[in-house]
């Protein structure tokens, strides 16, 4: 799915950084510095639920989209934590893309209604 968001941005022309489970650290660390600098052109950043969550701290997003949800619960509340850091001054968005008319729409749905969290379904 990774691959396919970075087809989009890169047909649309849209600055990405991107860290999934094969990046190394060293080049993590570049593409965190990357995105927060104050005047960064990089507008979007890719990032797996699989990466590993250590040291990522994404304060200056604020939406952040959730597709192919991990079926771990804790590992999408992990993802939202990265824009809710310390030094965010924004109010952060979530977005969560969910196919409809399938097991992971009505998982979604249940976990909403047990966090109590709005859930709309197009």
């Amino acid at each position: 799915m990774l691959d396919i968001l970075e087809d989009f941005c890169d047909m649309r022309d849209i600055n990405f950084c991107r860290i999934d489970g094969t990046t190394n650290l060293d080049d993590r660390e570049e593409q965190m510095v990357e995105f927060t600098a104050p005047q960064s052109k990089c507008l979007v950043f890719l990032l797996s639920t699989r990466a590993g969550g250590l040291g990522i701290n994404l304060a200056s997003a604020n939406h952040v989209v959730i597709y192919d949800s991990d079926f771990n619960p804790q590992s999408d509340l992990q993802a939202m934590d990265r824009a809710h850091r310390i030094g965010q001054k924004k109010k952060v968005f979530v977005y969560r893309l969910v196919t409809r008319d399938t097991v992971e729409e009505k998982m979604v749905q249940r976990q909403a209604m047990k966090l109590k969290l709005d859930s709309m379904v197009i």
